[in-house]
């Protein structure tokens, strides 16, 4: 595939306008064994503003049959699925026609083919975010060359063709086929076109006026909950026509949960697709999973408005599209869904990861130039999505929500179908607040870390506040001190609940800030910087609070204040100032008694990473045990059948190490010693599985008997992640030699066995791949599609070896010349967690 420069795209987008795509599939080969193309006719109309101009287009097909150019052949001598098609003598008005085969695709990009063991019927589904659409038809492949799309689809008559628009009518195409005419799409960029198709089930309901479909593989029916996906459809529709003033622009909007999606969903224009391994659940789940799952379908359908009515022009407003849905997401489940402490997942989940990537070395500003595709590629992360949306939360604090909503019904008035920038809504925001925005924006969107603060406290003899002072600190090399709005929480204890006492809302700003407005009142237990978590920031309780906080984080009543004492912990022992082994005690003491599931699933998720990787490894396993211990004790106290007690039985089986651990799990897929309510069903069963494989206690021929009982593509799954983790030396060669053979793996099968090959129980075992991924790093991600690519780089990378040796083999990699940036970003971001894990280990073993 051609990597589109933005001087290329800004080149070609002055040149041409795009006034319409008539594209026609036979799918007909999709369920023949050997099928392993599909023909695609594509009929582009489009002008040119200088007649006799030369341009391209991209065609990253398996071949061209023909291509004809106002009824003139076109050379295709020059044609590969890399350049792409070069067309020249442009008339001011122009009719392109080619005729080519494409692949189908098993890497989850393009038009993706997978088969259902249960039934051996084939599914289809498009993915073309970023630039993927050209792997289908031919196509101008940026997204400010808008058009309207005409789908035509030949396929097995029992299969359901769903794309951007209705279907218009339908005909019979010979012997146990048919093909699906769609009626004209509006306008759209190509990344955001769609065609899935197989014999889909489907729920059809109508809300306010528009068309709804809830789709899934048939074998997942039973267990698609559509009222409830029904349910948080239409609360966000709801809110988001009321809050953005526009009436959802198209007649139907179709969700379908698809295998193998390598994210969790993608907003294609009234065609949303969505992981199915992520969110059709075949076993219990908790509120955590379900949360997780509304705001996925909210994200998509805030694009609706914000990406796909008004796009963005060039992936450099990626982070504008993306942590727009992100805040909004999390704004509509706020105020219109019962996941009403959304804001406190927002923190504990997604802002965790913000932080995460934002003091990685390839840090970078939110909004920053993407000189082309590539670079993109690998930008769809933890700044883009999560430090973009709490500037933007911060942005609606700083000018109040009403102008900011105002700003945002101005911008989809001026520029609905079209494509604008983050300067067009800024100018409208500023409009509509009466504030000057540009400094603001300069400060968070073009500098790139994250600043800490850390309170610094004086008391006098009465016990009253004499000095608070707030100090903001910055990383030597992103040296940005920024103004920060937020509150400053005072709360007292008082019979072991922690009550707000008052909240003082302050601009920091520079190295000191003085609090003067807390002179002369009585000191509180807990002084909380940044309550309500307005800015973005990593915080420092004083000692006053930190000792409160460490013996009664569960009195607060906000879910939101806890989360901030929770991330604060979990920043000092990333950041070296907490051993691991007592910020594993401060979880272990405080979180049994917590009552929001997304804290406890968070906590115990960085409570494990934190014994993987910043634990002094001659104390690991004291905490491993810590954890099992407090893990069975808790799910034995917790509700029987809730998502408490499932929470706690997941974390007590990833963390069992010790035989008597490992045989009570042995005994619960047995059916003995199940804790009462505790349903061990599907799911929890592989869990458990796959954690007796990864200690030695089980192995492949009881990963085959449980795949014997779930022979489903879930199933499938989790046996191959199963059969990965068995640790043995040939065992582990094996799975290598899939992962970096000649032959590319379905993009499911390469990830399972990515994250089997390595485990926290088993680093001396794959030790030895640490020489061999430098040896064929290169190599894997020139010869795999982007997505497996990106995948192997980072989930192979040694990352469990934390020692000098393995910054060292990183070091001489990267001394050599000739790598792509994209893929020395990922490698270098692997280096990072090895030196931060070395640092913690290092603070942890001092404490011992």
């Amino acid at each position: 595939m051609r990597n589109l420069t933005q001087v290329e795209a800004t080149e070609r987008a002055r040149l041409l306008e795009v006034t319409g795509y008539d594209i026609s599939l036979d799918l007909s080969t999709a369920v023949q064994s050997t099928g392993r193309t599909f023909r695609s006719v594509t009929e582009v109309r489009f002008r040119c503003a200088e007649p006799g101009a030369t341009t391209f287009i991209e065609a990253a097909a398996d071949s061209v049959r023909s291509a004809t150019l106002n009824g003139e052949p076109v050379d295709l001598s020059g044609w590969s699925a890399e350049k792409g098609l070069t067309l020249t003598g442009l008339a001011a008005e122009n009719v392109l026609v080619v005729d080519a085969d494409f692949g189908y695709s098993n890497s989850g990009q393009g038009l993706h083919r997978t088969v259902d063991p249960v039934d051996g019927e084939t599914y289809l589904y498009s993915q073309f975010e970023t630039a993927d659409a050209q792997r289908v038809f031919a196509c101008f492949d940026q997204p400010d060359l808008k058009s309207v799309y005409t789908w035509h689809a030949t396929v097995a008559d029992h299969w359901k063709v769903v794309s951007n628009m209705p279907v218009a009518r339908e005909e019979a195409a010979g012997e146990g086929l048919k093909t699906l005419h769609f009626a004209v799409s509006e306008r759209m960029s190509t990344y955001i076109t769609a065609l899935c198709a197989g014999p889909y089930h489907e729920v059809r309901h109508t809300h306010d006026g528009i068309d709804m479909g809830y789709f899934c593989r048939a074998s997942m029916a039973p267990h698609m909950d559509a009222d409830d996906l029904h349910l948080i459809t239409t609360q966000g529709f709801d809110f988001f026509q009321e809050k953005f003033g526009v009436r959802y622009p198209l007649p139907k909007y179709d969700q379908l949960w698809v295998p193998d999606f390598n994210a969790g969903a993608m907003e294609n224009f009234g065609c949303v697709t969505h992981a199915e391994s992520h969110y059709i659940f075949r076993s219990q789940v908790t509120d955590f999973e379900y949360e997780q799952r509304a705001n996925t379908i909210l994200h998509e359908l805030a694009h609706m408005w914000f990406g796909d009515l008004v796009t963005m022009r060039w992936w450099n407003d990626l982070w504008l599209n993306e942590s727009f849905a992100e805040w909004a997401s999390h704004w509509c489940n706020t105020h219109a869904t019962r996941f009403t402490d959304a804001w406190t997942t927002f923190l504990s989940i997604r802002k965790n990861w913000g932080y995460r990537q934002d003091q990685l070395s390839s840090t970078h500003p939110v909004y920053c130039e993407m000189p082309d595709l590539e670079a993109v590629e690998v930008n769809f992360d933890g700044i883009t999505y999560a430090k973009g949306a709490s500037v933007l939360k911060q942005l609606v604090a700083y000018v109040g929500e009403e102008p900011f909503v105002a700003g945002l019904r101005a911008y989809f008035g001026k520029h609905a179908w079209g494509n604008a920038t983050f300067d067009d809504l800024l100018s409208e925001l500023e409009t509509a607040s009466g504030r000057e925005l540009r400094k603001f924006a300069a400060q968070w969107l073009e500098t790139a870390q994250v600043n800490t603060l850390r309170p610094e406290v004086t008391l006098g003899a009465d016990g009253a506040y004499e000095r608070v002072v707030v100090r903001q600190e910055a990383p030597a090399g992103h040296p940005t001190l920024r103004t920060h709005r937020i509150g400053v929480g005072l709360y007292d204890l008082t019979d072991g609940r922690l009550v707000r006492r008052e909240l003082v809302e302050v601009d920091v700003t520079g190295e000191l800030t003085e609090l003067s407005a807390l002179h002369g009142k009585p000191a509180a237990d807990v002084l909380l910087l940044n309550d309500e978590d307005l800015t973005y920031a990593k915080l420092r309780l004083d000692e006053r609070s930190m000792s409160t906080v460490v013996q009664h984080i569960a009195g607060f009543d906000s879910s939101l204040a806890r989360a901030l004492c929770w991330t604060a912990a979990w920043d000092m022992t990333r950041d070296a100032e907490l051993s691991a082994r007592d910020y594993v005690a401060l979880v272990l003491a405080g979180l049994t008694t917590e009552t929001d599931i997304n804290l406890v699933t968070a906590t115990l998720r960085q409570a494990t990473t934190a014994l993987t990787f910043y634990a002094d490894p001659a104390w690991a396993p004291t905490g491993w045990a810590d954890v099992a211990r407090t893990a069975r004790t808790a799910l034995a106290a917790a509700e029987p059948g809730s998502g408490f007690q499932l929470a706690w039985a997941r974390a007590y089986a990833s963390s069992a190490r010790s035989s008597e651990d490992l045989a009570t799990l042995r005994g619960w897929l047995d059916g003995s010693g199940v804790p009462d309510g505790l349903t061990v069903d599907t799911e929890l069963r592989w869990t458990v599985l796959q954690s007796l494989v990864a200690n030695g206690a089980a192995g492949a021929a009881e990963v085959d008997a449980e795949l014997a009982h779930d022979r489903t593509a879930s199933g499938e799954r989790e046996a191959a992640y199963g059969y990965a983790l068995v640790p043995t030396e040939a065992n582990k060669a094996a799975v290598w030699a899939q992962l970096t053979g000649a032959e590319a793996l379905p993009n499911w099968r390469n990830r399972a066995l990515l994250q089997g090959l390595t485990h926290p129980a088993q680093v001396e075992l794959t030790a030895p791949y640490r020489e061999r991924y430098f040896e064929v790093v290169d190599q894997v991600w020139a010869q795999r599609d982007s997505e497996p690519a990106q995948e192997f780089v980072q989930l192979a990378y040694p990352s469990y070896l934390v020692d000098e040796d393995t910054v060292a083999a990183t070091d001489a990699w990267l001394a050599r010349d000739g790598q792509p940036a994209s893929l020395r970003r990922l490698v270098a971001e692997g280096r990072d967690g090895v030196v931060r894990a070395l640092k913690a280990r290092e603070r942890d073993a001092r404490s011992a």
